[in-house]
């Protein structure tokens, strides 16, 4: 035939969006018929009708060649699918018999151009050229994980639903609100569910006499109703077979507030009523459902500060990064006044300081099954995959830069921090520590009353505070700091409170004022970090000022993070690597402040 495209109206077998499943050969008496093809499910306006569509019946589902009018909007819609503009089909159907979610027939009566859709499968496959100057043929070849199946849109739904609603209108309608009906029941069961319940019912029926085509449907019937609904018939047995009135009772059971569940209302109604109960009633169940369908949702650590490193920190194209300093701070070095007949005296020698730092390779591996990438339909695992990598990189590459990965020495996979300097421990030319004492702070605020006048937060806020910007007379770093501690921390400081109750801090601005910092991070994996010192003792840390541009990270081309992906034929797994190489280290003398807790005897051994 002469047509300017084909594609699937519907395809069989696919979750839709308004969750019902369209099953192979539904619309089978649409075979070879042709229908409107319209705009958008547009059924006011004569200008939406584009022309028409052909159908056609197969396996998969029910395929469409269409054909635009000679009018405007045909011509208008022609171009659009030409150029790729416009690539999804939707159905229009009424009729409809359902079991459960799942749609067994009924009629289609328009297919339409839509912009977006409900379920993947319904897409245009091909465009036929038919101008002088062009050949015909196949034009584009669209697709299809890109588009998706639109039953149709919401002006669509909301007159069928209440045509349909009038329709239904009987004297004997009775309106309970929000009450589940029968068919809201049979909605949330599953194939498996369903099957059960029909089988049950079937033997019970057939040993009542009642034959199956005593239940065919009526063809003028309500397009939305599930014709099958085998609770209508009004058939008396002794078997275990939930009747009418039996699901009548169960749905008022589940309405007590001493039953408070479907479930629970079923299992109370089997062992009271039933003369033998259910076998495997628990196959009457609703499936467990998903409350965030896609991809599993992450657990993990407050990421922000790990950004701000990243982002703040000074990128260079050199991986081995030298770093020198001329110490001048010498008593004897300075100026002297001359005296006649003496002899000039020379200065003291400069004491120069320099350091290297060479680059290391960091890298996360992992690996996935085909199998499991195939099986696994409902979201992307591998990019999922890539990236957790990415981020369990990031934050490692920060951590090491701020307190050091924590691994032991010797340790096959630690960042060495000859090549990744921490700040925390890094030497004290670079890094300037200062030690909280509480004790002091408390004696200084308080004298000899030491409850009459302030909480113990605030005493424990000022001790920080005296400690850091005492601190901040040896620092010789650019710009303004930036401050990096645990979140409790954090909180005992915006906790601080004076005797009657106010609190000293409003904000994290004005806390973040009285420390003269810019900002404050916090970092849950400075949790519990201690260090020992040369003489033996234990320092806890509480936080690091820093300036993240007095950091300098390095990195020549090709070592930046990089992505790998191999296939291993013979055990049939994807191996993916993520790596960079790369180099870091404080570039100024007193550029960063680590701010500590003496940790007592006690509380180490304990």
């Amino acid at each position: 035939m002469d047509y300017d495209f084909s594609g699937w109206a519907t395809r069989n077998d696919l979750l839709c969006g308004d969750g019902r499943t369209i099953r192979k050969n539904a619309f089978i008496e649409n075979d070879g018929e042709t229908v409107p093809l319209i705009y958008n499910h547009d059924h006011s306006n004569p200008d939406a009708v584009l022309g028409h569509a052909l159908l056609q019946n197969r396996d998969e589902g029910v395929y469409a060649y269409c054909k635009f009018n000679d009018t405007e909007s045909g011509q208008h819609a022609k171009e659009l699918v030409k150029n790729g503009d416009v690539r999804s089909l939707s159905i229009y159907a009424n009729k409809l018999k359902q079991i459960g979610r799942d749609v067994i027939h009924g009629s289609i009566k328009e297919l339409s151009l839509v912009l977006a859709g409900a379920n993947p499968g319904a897409y245009i496959d091909f465009v036929m050229a038919h101008g002088d100057d062009e050949e015909d043929g196949l034009y584009a070849n669209y697709d299809e994980s890109a588009l998706v199946l639109y039953h149709s849109d919401s002006s669509a739904k909301k007159e069928e639903k209440e045509m349909k609603e009038e329709k239904n209108k009987t004297p004997e309608s009775n309106d309970k609100g929000d009450e589940k009906t029968v068919q809201d029941v049979l909605d949330t069961f599953n194939d498996e569910q369903t099957k059960v319940l029909y089988a049950l019912i079937g033997q019970a029926l057939q040993d009542a006499g009642v034959e199956p085509e005593d239940l065919e449907d009526d063809e003028e019937g309500d397009d939305e109703d599930m014709k099958h609904n085998v609770f209508d018939n009004d058939v008396q047995t002794s078997q275990n077979v939930l009747t009418h009135a039996d699901q009548e009772a169960i749905i008022e059971l589940a309405k007590s507030k001493n039953v408070g569940s479907f479930q629970s209302a079923l299992e109370l109604y089997a062992e009271d009523h039933l003369a033998h109960g259910i076998d495997s009633i628990e196959t009457l169940f609703p499936e467990y459902e998903l409350t965030n369908p896609g991809a599993p949702e992450m657990l993990t650590r407050d990421q922000t500060w790990v950004e701000s490193v990243l982002s703040k920190a000074h990128k260079s194209p050199i991986s081995r990064i030298r770093t020198r300093h001329a110490d001048v701070r010498a008593e004897d070095i300075r100026a002297m006044g001359y005296k006649k007949t003496k002899e000039k005296q020379l200065i003291a020698n400069l004491k120069l300081l320099n350091r290297t730092t060479d680059p290391q390779t960091v890298y996360v591996k992992d690996k996935l099954e085909r199998d499991d990438i195939i099986d696994i339909t409902d979201f992307d695992v591998v990019e999922y995959q890539r990236k957790i990598m990415r981020m369990a990189l990031n934050e490692e590459i920060a951590k090491a830069i701020l307190i050091g990965d924590g691994r032991e020495e010797g340790d096959e996979g630690k960042i060495q921090e000859t090549h990744i300097r921490s700040i925390w421990k890094d030497e004290d030319l670079y890094t300037i520590r200062a030690d909280v004492d509480v004790a002091a702070a408390k004696k200084e605020l308080q004298g000899s009353n030491t409850s009459a006048n302030f909480g113990e937060n605030y005493v424990y806020a000022e001790a920080i505070i005296t400690a850091a910007l005492y601190a901040r007379e040896k620092y010789k770093g650019s710009g303004s700091l930036d401050f990096y501690c645990t979140p409790h921390l954090l909180n005992v400081m915006l906790l601080a409170r004076d005797l009657n109750g106010r609190r000293i801090y409003d904000s994290k601005s004005d806390l973040a004022a009285a420390l003269n910092v810019a900002d404050i991070k916090t970092v849950e994996q400075f949790e519990g970090k201690t260090r020992t010192t040369s003489d033996g003792k234990t320092k806890k840390l509480l936080g690091l000022f820093v300036n993240m541009s007095d950091y300098q990270i390095g990195s020549t081309k090709g070592g930046e993070i990089t992505n790998f992906e191999d296939f291993d034929i013979d055990f049939n797994n994807y191996k993916y690597l993520m790596e960079t190489r790369l180099s870091g280290a404080l570039t100024k003398a007193f550029s960063a402040i680590a701010l500590e807790e003496p940790v007592a005897e006690a509380e180490v051994s304990g």
